[in-house]
């Protein structure tokens, strides 16, 4: 079988603009990638890195900055030169981090909707002795980024997957949360709809980890909402955002607080936000064993008190999901007036 070509090479200016600031360029994913855009010129440099970082049919998952471009590790430089060619997300935004540091080399796409794709090519180029490096938009691979897949299709082949390590956006704001770190779960983005978001957190509503998610600005608002309502406004959290930049910030509070200091516009819904919230005590399990939730759930049915009140309610004090508790409302209220 042919090796998949990368296209011709295009030439590309080199900035000599040194910034701390790594801005973000459109990492959409949608539409197609022209082949201009596809690559990034290899000078004559890369030729000339020493060979100690990299082995020929290997992938090397290299982390990037997730905000100042000085956390860049000099490993990371000396791989990102040594190998046949970077896969990326997005090479328009690549380019950026490329050029910073003085790297030419070829770089094309794999994102969420090619990734299959890339990973049986890439796997063809390491049978043929390449060395490729993968990298996200910042952060490390595969960490809520494009990877994974590619990471167990390789390993499956027999390839070796080699991770270069640095920054990580969830160990970072952990790491600065005064939340437990001993114990942590990490959800990474949860989903976009209200139904399906509440209905996942009602799932790790009684873990005693901290809870770690990430959220971009315009539904910071909508999921911190969530959070209060399935978890309760009492509980701890700290709200990162915008990580090693210029306008970093960790704000620390209850679930009920936060949520008020972004609706007032006190934390800015800007930058992408790491979410982290405190598990809940061995305390507050055993009062939950406590809690007559039936006798609970007769007694606000006989105060005439609303459906949806009543399934927030029991979800906030048991284990109960609500939209258990509100279809089981529905069921008893169609058979009263049968």
């Amino acid at each position: 079988m042919s090796i998949p070509e990368i296209p011709a090479v295009v030439a590309l200016p080199h900035s000599d603009r040194a910034s701390d600031q790594y801005e973000s360029g459109d990492a959409s994913g949608a539409g197609g990638i022209s082949a201009e855009d596809d690559l990034y010129s290899p000078g004559d440099e890369s030729a000339q890195v020493a060979s100690r970082w990299v082995e020929p049919g290997v992938v090397y998952l290299v982390a990037t900055p997730i905000g100042n471009l000085a956390d860049m590790t000099e490993r990371a430089i000396a791989v990102l030169r040594g190998v046949d060619a970077i896969a990326c997300e997005d090479t328009r935004h690549v380019r950026k981090l490329l050029d910073h540091f003085g790297v030419r080399n070829r770089v094309f796409s794999l994102h969420e909707h090619n990734e299959a794709m890339r990973s049986a090519e890439i796997g063809i180029r390491l049978s043929a002795g390449e060395s490729i490096a993968l990298v996200s938009d910042a952060g490390t691979p595969a960490i809520s980024d494009p990877g994974s897949l590619l990471v167990r299709t390789l390993k499956a082949q027999g390839h070796r997957v080699s991770p270069i390590p640095g920054a990580c956006a969830a160990i970072a704001a952990l790491s600065a949360s005064g939340l437990d770190s001993t114990h942590f779960w990490f959800e990474g983005f949860l989903p976009a709809k209200t139904r399906a978001r509440e209905s996942r957190l009602q799932a790790l509503a009684t873990g005693t980890s901290t809870l770690v998610f990430y959220e971009a600005p315009h539904r910071i608002q909508a999921m911190v909402s969530s959070l209060k309502d399935v978890l309760g406004g009492a509980r701890e959290a700290v709200l990162a955002r915008e990580l090693t930049k210029r306008f970093e910030s960790l704000d620390s509070g209850t679930l009920e607080s936060l949520n008020d200091a972004l609706a007032q516009g006190v934390i800015p819904a800007r930058g992408e936000f790491v979410v982290l919230v405190a598990g809940t005590s061995e305390q507050q399990h055993e009062s939950e064993a406590q809690i007559p939730v039936d006798l609970l759930l007769e007694t606000l049915l006989a105060e005439q008190a609303p459906p949806s009140m009543i399934a927030r309610v029991i979800a906030r004090l048991s284990s109960r999901k609500r939209n258990d508790v509100y279809d089981e409302l529905l069921k008893r209220g169609r058979a009263n007036d049968a």
